[in-house]
């Protein structure tokens, strides 16, 4: 996945994302198969965040997929779901909050941001797109602190990732429909009603 500057040249980080993502499924039935927990580790560690993780837009709610936190950060956990309107990651999908924020306290927008239960300092968050056009959800990191050393380059580590996070929902969406398409066909089929 390449990002059309003529300068731009991936990092060890970037390389490793892309080659957990990028290989080959091992049969896995998951949306999103075990590469993207080490893949979010490696998020949070890299741009110095307290948590990381994956939602899904299902129905209005905003719901957790994956998430890794820091171990005194356990903020949120996979399962957990909150209206999709009450959320930061609705506000970066309609363009109401920029996708890099270094200090929150600072963003013009703060006063319509919805209340969170724990201090958003810096947050980072990109749409996961699917390959229909979908919008299956976001990846997403923030630190309790403020991060004035993020950069464009880090949102860019983040895009990439969430372009190769929706690559591998693409892929186990497909297996579900073939496994689906392969047990329809396998069913018995009531013979045709006889004609008059």
């Amino acid at each position: 996945m390449a990002f059309h500057e003529p300068d731009y040249a991936p990092d060890a980080f970037e390389v490793r994302v892309s080659e957990l993502l990028v290989a080959t499924p091992e049969g896995s039935d998951q949306l999103i198969d075990k590469a993207v927990p080490e893949v979010l580790r490696m998020i949070r560690e890299h741009l110095k965040m307290d948590v990381v993780f994956v939602s899904e837009f299902v129905d209005g709610q905003r719901v957790f997929r994956r998430v890794d936190t820091a171990p005194t950060a356990r903020v949120i956990e996979a399962g957990q779901s909150s209206p999709l309107e009450q959320s930061f990651c609705q506000r970066v999908i309609d363009g109401r909050l920029p996708r890099l924020v270094r200090d929150l306290a600072q963003e013009p927008s703060l006063p319509e941001l919805p209340p969170t239960d724990f201090p958003i300092g810096a947050h980072l968050s990109t749409p996961i797109v699917l390959s229909d056009g979908r919008v299956y959800g976001t990846l997403c990191c923030f630190s309790f602190a403020p991060n004035p050393e993020l950069t464009e380059r880090d949102l860019k580590k983040l895009e990439l990732s969430a372009q190769l996070t929706a690559r591998k929902i693409n892929e186990g969406l497909a297996r579900a429909a073939d496994k689906a398409m392969a047990n329809w066909s396998l069913e018995p089929q009531a013979p045709p009603a006889p004609r008059r």
